[in-house]
């Protein structure tokens, strides 16, 4: 292993030394402990080192770093208290997730380090939100996220790849390719000769260097970040290196060739970087042993103070609590000028008036930009915003929902259009586990909008008709919200554009064109959370949201005999409980009607939280009325009969004649 030091001078060499030096006898404490029984699990990184410290060196501090598993070089090198990461790692309160996740699964603004997720590739497309936020406020900055060879196969990493080349982002992409993914070596996970030749397909810089080479990767980092400071660009860097211990302690090596292990411990990072210092007399000899005392003592006494501090004491109001970033809704009075609009219309007229009041809100979609998306909801916002603000996409739901995250890390507001509801599905792990999850984690807010064009009526079929909220509502971390009305549309959207939380957006196609109502001039927001009773009625209620409550305004409107009141619930999450509450001992019939299909339908949470709670109000069985646990037909008979509505009639006389 040839080491150069370039510039670097004696001080320089003997801290590169040091850092490396400190993740090593870390880990090796770690592996003691867990032979112990002290903690229960490990992923170790030895032998790794030399990415993790050197690629770190080679950033600013105010760059942000994505890593992954055997990274802990990086949190080293950013100055992270062992007792801080030892209390992470035993779930202790003060660790960085309060308990609530493990090992280097967490963010810190403090040190600009946002951890992975188990499912490895999401991060990457982070690191390109990250990147474009700093691109969009000109601050010259990097970002490097981590990712192994094996998760080069994820889709997740050609869609972030792609989108950082078609909007020269400045991401640095690193692999650690270490030769296996957990026990599949690597010439049973590409076909290609380097992983760094994929570079080329998205038409990016790539290198490949001696990951074990603590110097090679410093001066080879810090190089191309300092021209992609000012050049912004995304490059790919594949850092050959080898897994010295299992995928985690449990799992062994005895699937490993030991001619490899011969073979790679000759190029041991620390032993090779040590000897080439001592050779060089930059190092003497006697002062290895003071050194791996001096950290070997500062460990003990940071692990021993951790395993000191007492265990969490769960509390159930707190976690409830902490699930959502806190938000009080701004009590803008909105204008008494009133002016009638189309839905689709009140959609577009309050993410105009967002984008004016948050000038870092950006909003991302196929084809929004000059086309103005296929419904024509942002047509001319591109005149008026740029094409930095509203930006067309390449199709990658997955890679632009992780963009929005990225972005809303570093400081920005973003809107993501799904062009149909139903193509959430190939971007749904950043939804249910990056978005949903983040706040509760480790207290990062995500101030995503995803909007989602759903639901049936227009004969488009499976794949363009789903009203898919119930996939959504029974996550925890995200609001939905499901406007019926041009006013609601526009208030519910600005006060999820405001909240700080992810929010899904349902706004029903249907609607679009085909209904119409005041709407205020001015931006107003209506809090999310807070159904409204669209009819007053004694005689029984019907509980919906959506194209739901017109539906049931029809009904109501056809039997003005039967006083019936309807309750929009506009939320799904959270929803109204004690407006439900206050209609239950109101007329004491209830149907819950919704556009979605029976089985685990929303409807079912509404009708069991009745029953649960107000039994003893009601006079007939709550009832549900929904559409057929089928996929959604295209023909227009088949689809009528899908539908809720078409059972409407006959299940509301069954409900009142009980």
């Amino acid at each position: 292993m040839i080491f150069d030091r370039k510039t670097i001078d004696n001080d320089g060499l003997i801290s590169f030394y040091k850092k490396l030096l400190l993740p090593r006898l870390i880990e090796e404490k770690m592996l003691i402990l867990l032979r112990q029984g002290r903690i229960g699990k490990w992923f170790s990184g030895i032998g790794q080192e030399a990415i993790a410290v050197g690629a770190t060196m080679a950033l600013n501090a105010d760059e942000y770093i994505l890593p992954m598993h055997r990274n802990l070089g990086v949190f080293t090198t950013r100055n992270i208290s062992i007792a801080r990461l030892m209390a992470q790692w035993q779930a202790k309160a003060s660790g960085f997730t309060k308990g609530r996740d493990r090992s280097f699964h967490f963010g810190t603004q403090e040190y600009k380090i946002i951890g992975m997720i188990s499912h490895l590739g999401p991060q990457m497309a982070l690191a390109d939100g990250i990147a474009l936020a700093d691109k969009l406020s000109n601050k010259k900055k990097v970002t490097l996220v981590f990712t192994g060879e094996g998760a080069t196969s994820e889709g997740d990493f050609h869609e972030a790849l792609n989108i950082a080349a078609v909007w020269d982002l400045p991401v640095i992409f690193l692999i650690e390719n270490n030769g296996y993914g957990l026990s599949t070596p690597v010439n049973e996970q590409y076909r290609c000769a380097a992983l760094v030749d994929k570079a080329i397909g998205y038409g990016i810089e790539g290198r490949r260097i001696d990951g074990n080479n603590i110097l090679e990767v410093y001066h080879t980092i810090n190089e191309l970040a300092k021209d992609m400071r000012q050049k912004p660009r995304p490059v790919l860097i594949e850092c050959m290196t080898f897994r010295m211990r299992g995928h985690e302690e449990a799992s062994g090596t005895k699937y490993v060739p030991q001619h490899l292990f011969n073979e790679w411990v000759e190029k041991d990072p620390l032993e090779c970087f040590e000897k080439f210092l001592v050779e060089e007399q930059v190092l003497k000899q006697e002062w290895i042993p003071q050194l791996h005392n001096e950290f070997t003592s500062l460990i003990e006494a940071e692990i021993e103070k951790v395993f000191k501090e007492p265990d969490i004491v769960p509390n159930m109001e707190t976690e409830i609590a902490d699930m959502y970033s806190k938000y009080s809704m701004s009590r803008h009075k909105a204008s008494d000028m009133l002016t009638t609009k189309r839905y689709i219309d009140a959609i577009s007229d309050g993410l105009r008036q967002s984008m004016r009041k948050h000038s870092n809100l950006v909003i991302m979609g196929q084809d929004v930009a000059e086309y103005g998306g296929v419904f024509k909801i942002t047509q001319g916002f591109i005149d008026e915003f740029g094409k930095d603000r509203v930006r067309n996409t390449p199709i990658c739901e997955s890679g632009i929902i992780g963009t929005a995250m990225g972005l809303s890390i570093n400081g920005y507001k973003a809107i993501v259009e799904m062009q149909f509801a139903d193509f959430v599905s190939s971007g749904f792990n950043q939804v249910v586990n990056n978005l949903a999850k983040t706040y509760y984690r480790w207290g990062q807010p995500v101030d995503v909008v995803i909007r989602m064009p759903a639901g049936a009526g227009s004969g488009a079929g499976p794949f363009h008709s789903q009203s898919n909220e119930a996939w959504f509502t029974k996550t925890p971390g995200l609001k939905v919200v499901y406007p019926s009305s041009p006013g609601d549309a526009k208030g519910l959207l600005m006060a999820a554009v405001d909240d700080p939380n992810p929010v899904m957006y349902f706004e029903h196609k249907y609607l679009y064109r085909n209904i119409s109502g005041n709407v205020p001039d001015d931006y107003y927001y209506i809090e999310i959370g807070k159904a409204n009773v669209v009819r007053q009625g004694t005689r029984a209620s019907i509980i919906t949201y959506g194209l739901g409550v017109h539906w049931a305004v029809e009904y109501a409107e056809n039997h003005p005999e039967y006083s019936i009141e309807i309750l929009d619930l506009r939320s799904l999450q959270p929803w109204d409980k004690e407006a439900v509450e206050k209609t239950v001992k109101k007329t004491s019939k209830i149907m819950v009607l919704h556009e979605d299909t029976l089985t685990s339908g929303f409807g079912g949470e509404i009708a069991a939280y009745i029953g649960e709670h107000f039994f003893k109000y009601l006079d007939a069985p709550v009832m549900r009325c929904a559409s057929l646990d089928t996929a959604i037909p295209m023909n227009k008979a088949l689809e009528d009969q899908f539908l809720a509505k078409a059972r409407l009639e006959e299940m509301m006389d069954v409900l009142l004649k009980f």
